[in-house]
């Protein structure tokens, strides 16, 4: 499914029109993203965890030269799926 379908389901089962549930996934998608970048974690009961995790940095191999490089730290935003959620998919 991708952004568009997701949309028309939205407003389909909300009874919105197009372009309120566009609003809508828009603002819930900013909100969760400026949520994750403050470092926050967000928490939607019986669907998931959204978080920020640290990934410390470690040693590679460059795939071209089979030289060794450092890959740098950087945090990455992780998902965990809710109880309900995992069994809705089973």
């Amino acid at each position: 499914m991708n952004k568009t379908e997701l949309i028309e389901k939205i407003a389909a089962g909300a009874g919105l029109s197009k372009v309120d549930a566009k609003k809508a996934l828009d603002a819930t998608v900013e909100a969760i993203k400026a949520a994750l970048a403050a470092g926050d974690k967000v928490q939607l009961v019986g669907f998931g965890t959204f978080a920020v995790a640290d990934r410390p940095a470690r040693e590679g191999i460059n795939p071209a030269t089979k030289q060794k490089i450092t890959i740098p730290a950087k945090k990455v935003a992780k998902f965990k799926a809710g109880a309900e959620l995992a069994d809705a998919v089973k």
